[in-house]
């Protein structure tokens, strides 16, 4: 039963698809593997320079190993979303965690996001923008079928919901 004010802050339903620790391991490794892997080349190839590179390779590999690790599954035990005929709701972050609300009323658009590493695992994103100046709520590691399904749901709910969304 829909809060007699409107919808209220509260911790979102559903979780996002387990295919996003992957692609969020994925995307976290893009900087310090490569980083890892060229200090440890250059650490082997120049002799003198290793009291330089060998801290660097040990900083950078222990560093990312630790984020590596942890981030994306602590990502998957925060990140939420859920519509309803009221409202989206969104929980997000992994240091910095985001609950959010938006009532239908306030939605102008709705758009799906796919960057090449989303496709690769066939996930996507959704991003509701809102008339707000916290911007727009992005709802990332959808399964692509059940993101298209709310982008419909969505787009048919806000049509016959009323307001101006301003």
């Amino acid at each position: 039963m829909p809060h007699p004010d409107g919808p209220r802050l509260r911790p979102p339903h559903h979780r996002v698809e387990r295919r996003a620790i992957a692609w969020w391991m994925v995307r976290a490794a893009l900087i310090p593997v490569p980083t890892a892997l060229v200090t440890g080349v250059l650490y082997l190839l120049i002799p003198p320079a290793r009291l330089v590179f060998g801290p660097v390779f040990l900083v950078v590999a222990l560093f990312g190993l630790a984020y590596l690790t942890v981030m994306p599954l602590w990502r998957y035990r925060v990140h939420r979303w859920e519509t309803t005929d009221h409202a989206v709701y969104t929980s997000s972050g992994w240091l910095w965690q985001h609950w959010r609300v938006a009532p239908l009323s306030r939605i102008q658009t709705v758009d799906t996001v796919r960057g090449p590493l989303e496709q690769l695992f066939g996930l996507s994103g959704i991003k509701v923008t809102t008339a707000s100046a916290s911007g727009a709520l992005i709802i990332r590691g959808l399964d692509r079928g059940r993101a298209a399904d709310v982008v419909e749901h969505l787009t048919t709910a806000t049509q016959a919901t009323t307001g101006d969304a301003t």
